[in-house]
């Protein structure tokens, strides 16, 4: 065989074959004597009361922070008067370096080992910068004053607050969104730190909901002449003030017990890990045949609320169904589970399809009635309403489908490259980034939406752009959805096969924490759990 062929069976046999150290690959001999152990690891709650609760307050400070986001193009363009061309450029830029940014901070946080942990060292000394930046963003239309909206000074500013924001987000969001997962294995530890941060990072979100519409709603009106600089900079310092204490708690009083490879492999071997995850592929391919997708980028949520419902009051009304039962449906999360015999996928899929009917049901009765301002709170109260019944168990069980799909790399491979497992997808879909800005360029003309004319009922005075309004807001979603749900039907790791995966996992686990002590927290976990193993024979 030439050398030329004898390189390529090598790459093509470490690209798509299994690590000689991996669980699937581990001699039954080596880890039979930690099968009790492993049982045990995957079956028994090891999280404190402080550790379910400190992610939580953490992740309220992130949705208090994600609710004035959500605002964020509409800062753009209607508070520092930046013109939709230029924000989108912006943002299209941003994204090329965070192509380039991603991909370097997942293989510095994949080869990271430390005493402290893997995720908790970068969550620590990352979260301050992140916030500190985001606030001087969402503060500088104070300084930059009546500047206009093409002003280069105002333009270089957006620019650079958003370059570096998405250089401390990348440091920090990549370890925060692992931390889960290398806390515990026991599936109803993670399910109940989910339910957690699901709900009481909802409770942040919607403050600000319920505090930004009204006062742009006053200030329209004339009843009121709060600027909105002020408001953005109020809801950016509360917010960010609370990231940054409420995520260095976290990372402080959270435990990392999952024991991982000691000498992880090189990046040029784990960069093609998704490709031997057969999951984490399907959804990488439904996620770049609709990573141009777009709706508009503009707030067309504040657009239905001010200007289709009527203000902010209707607007509670429609929203009442939905704020109802939101929280409430948690407790559902037991009925489901039985429903579908613990079955995450079937969940899942059942729970989304429920959303995507709904959500049809909502565009296909609007349309018609966008002119009758009743008609259109009743048909949103209802079907969003509707949504929300399946709220929480959806949210719980889709993050544990995540994190199975991630436990699945770790068992095929021997490593848990969360970080660098992303280059490929990135550098992949980053591909469709500038038909993404010419898509939202497009549909924001195709709206006929004036940006200009402010916020009240019916300002724009046109059926026509309502109605596409509408469909930007509630329809526009479906078709990355839809596609979006079809590699779960594909989705065979449940059941048995699903146990058998973890018992594998957390035997190979507890052979590396006995061959090293690099984390004192794993050593005390296993001590306790071999204690209780040897109670129990």
């Amino acid at each position: 065989m030439s050398e030329n062929n004898k390189s390529v069976k090598n790459f093509v046999e470490g690209v798509f074959t299994a690590e000689d150290n991996s669980a699937a690959k581990l001699q039954d001999e080596q880890r039979s004597k930690y099968s009790s152990l492993a049982i045990k690891m995957f079956h028994t709650n090891v999280l404190t009361p402080k550790e379910m609760f400190l992610p939580a307050i953490a992740e309220f400070a992130t949705k208090v922070l994600g609710g004035v986001n959500v605002y964020r193009t509409l800062y753009f363009v209607n508070v520092l008067k930046i013109d939709m061309v230029y924000v989108t450029v912006i943002l299209s830029l941003i994204s090329i370096y965070d192509m380039l940014n991603n991909p370097l901070m997942g293989a510095i946080y994949d080869k990271t080992r430390t005493r402290w942990g893997k995720a908790r060292p970068y969550i620590i000394f990352g979260a301050i910068p992140y916030f500190a930046s985001t606030f001087m963003l969402y503060s500088g239309a104070l300084f930059l004053g009546e500047r206009s909206g093409d002003d280069p000074a105002k333009i270089v500013f957006v620019f650079t607050m958003l370059f570096i924001q998405e250089t401390f987000s990348t440091i920090y969001n990549i370890p925060r969104g692992n931390l889960l997962s290398l806390q515990t294995a026991n599936p109803q530890d993670r399910i109940n730190v989910g339910l957690l941060n699901t709900y009481i990072g909802e409770i942040g979100s919607q403050a600000v909901y319920t505090i930004f519409p009204p006062i742009m709603e006053l200030n329209n009106k004339g009843y009121i002449n709060f600027p909105m600089s002020s408001l953005f900079c109020i809801l950016a310092a509360i917010a960010c003030s609370l990231g940054s204490v409420g995520n260095i708690a976290m990372a402080i009083g959270c435990n990392e017990r999952i024991a991982l490879q000691p000498k992880p492999a090189p990046i040029t071997k784990t960069m093609f890990y998704v490709l031997k995850n057969k999951y984490a592929l399907r959804n990488f391919i439904a996620g770049f045949a609709t990573s141009w997708w777009s709706s508009g980028g503009y707030s067309w949520d504040v657009v239905t609320q001010q200007e289709i419902f009527g203000g902010s009051i209707n607007s509670f009304i429609a929203y009442l169904p939905y704020n109802t039962i939101d929280m409430p449906s948690a407790a559902l999360i037991p009925k489901f589970k039985k429903i579908f015999k613990n079955n995450n996928r079937n969940a899942l899929i059942a729970l989304r399809l429920w959303d995507m009917v709904a959500a049809a049901g909502m565009l296909l009765f609007g349309l018609p009635l966008v002119e009758k301002k009743w008609a259109m709170i009743g048909v949103y109260a209802l079907f969003h309403g509707l949504e929300a019944i399946n709220n929480g168990p959806a949210n719980v069980f889709e993050s544990e489908v995540g994190r199975e799909i991630s436990d699945y790399t770790e068992y095929m491979t021997g490593e848990r490259p969360d970080g660098t497992i992303n280059i490929l997808t990135d550098l992949v879909s980053k591909i469709t980034q500038p038909l993404n800005a010419i898509f939202t360029v497009f549909l924001f003309k195709w709206s006929g939406y004036d940006a200009t004319i402010p916020m009240l009922p019916w300002s724009q005075g046109s059926k026509t752009i309502y109605q596409k309004v509408w469909f930007l807001f509630v329809g526009i979603g479906l078709f990355p959805k839809f596609l979006h749900i079809i590699p779960y039907f594909f989705y065979d790791l449940v059941g048995e096969k699903r146990e058998q995966m973890y018992v594998a996992l957390n035997e190979r686990r507890a052979l590396l924490a006995k061959e090293q002590t690099v984390n004192e927290e794993i050593v005390e976990m296993m001590q306790s759990l071999e204690e209780t193993v040897e109670v129990d024979k």
